[in-house]
């Protein structure tokens, strides 16, 4: 499989080329049957790590791994797991493979726990440190703000439990072909939602629109949302909801002059969408999502 082409020198294009890749590796994701079968099994109780948008995936993967009656799994932040608790395997997501926090804990744990890593780049020394690696080079990025790589192992760990992929992917080409909203793209603020699995997702997108673009942007469970942080939404602003809203919802948001955009597709897709404002309003805003303000590809702190 060819890896789409980028071109450097212009702004956010590893941004544009990755995440526009997106249907294509969840599919070869989808595929890798024996890079499934490394992860835990059914009834192993499992922890899942990882820092920024690889915590936030963790927490969907967790979701739906424990809901689907695989096993009690946790997510944490690398840097606050509780991983002395009689866990069978650890699963260790980093796309770099150099977070100073995951290697610790890996470290820490060598020899006591399963350790499984899920990682983008095959060359990193987190795959000579956990006992079974999944490595998703095809996956890997240039750009510094994440999609593909972040997307592509949650279709591999929703392969590994069952799911079919197919509606997901067919929901991120309509994703990546839409016409975007002028009215989404230039809203003044961002509040987005999730239940369950998406609730994980929902916080990657608030993450990603302030990665890219560098704007005002929220995270709730749906449910939570009318427990205070509804009195920001206001004309000009934006809740979008990802996957199916607890009921009378849009009617309270619609009710403030705000937009409620009610995910349609796949939440996974709907995370795409997401993608996609946030590259807009970075371009419009004349920023580069790959070398963005303040970050760096991999997070590595100094003794």
């Amino acid at each position: 499989m060819t890896e789409p082409s980028t071109t450097p020198s212009t702004p956010a294009a590893h941004m544009a080329a990755e995440l526009a890749s997106q249907p294509e590796t969840w599919a070869r994701a989808a595929e890798l049957r024996a890079e499934q079968a490394l992860l835990p099994g059914r009834g192993a109780r499992v922890a899942v790590v990882g820092c920024g948008t690889s915590w936030f995936i963790a927490q969907s993967y967790a979701w739906l791994r424990e809901a689907g009656g695989h096993g009690e799994t946790d997510a944490f932040a690398a840097s606050e797991a509780f991983v002395d608790r009689g866990y069978d395997a650890i699963v260790a997501l980093t796309r770099s493979g150099t977070t100073t926090e995951v290697l610790e804990l890996v470290d820490r744990v060598r020899g006591r726990v399963r350790t499984i890593g899920v990682i983008g780049d095959a060359s990193s020394p987190l795959v000579g440190l956990v006992d079974d690696a999944v490595t998703m080079p095809f996956a890997d990025e240039r750009s510094v703000v994440q999609t593909r790589f972040a997307t592509t192992a949650l279709a591999l760990f929703r392969a590994s439990l069952g799911d079919s992929l197919d509606s997901a992917i067919a929901d991120a080409e309509r994703a990546i072909a839409e016409t975007l909203d002028p009215e989404l793209t230039d809203a003044e603020q961002y509040s987005f939602l999730g239940r369950g699995w998406s609730v994980g997702l929902a916080h990657e997108a608030a993450l990603k629109m302030r990665e890219a673009s560098q704007s005002w942007t929220e995270s709730y469970p749906s449910m939570e949302y009318r427990h205070g942080p509804i009195a920001i939404a206001a004309p000009g602003r934006v809740t979008w909801q990802f996957g199916e809203a607890p009921d009378g919802l849009a009617e309270q948001v619609a009710a403030t002059g705000a937009r409620f955009e009610a995910g349609h597709l796949d939440p996974m897709a709907e995370l795409v969408r997401a993608q996609r404002v946030a590259l807009a309003r970075a371009r419009a805003k004349g920023l580069d999502p790959d070398s963005p303000r303040n970050l760096t590809r991999s997070v590595i702190l100094g003794g």
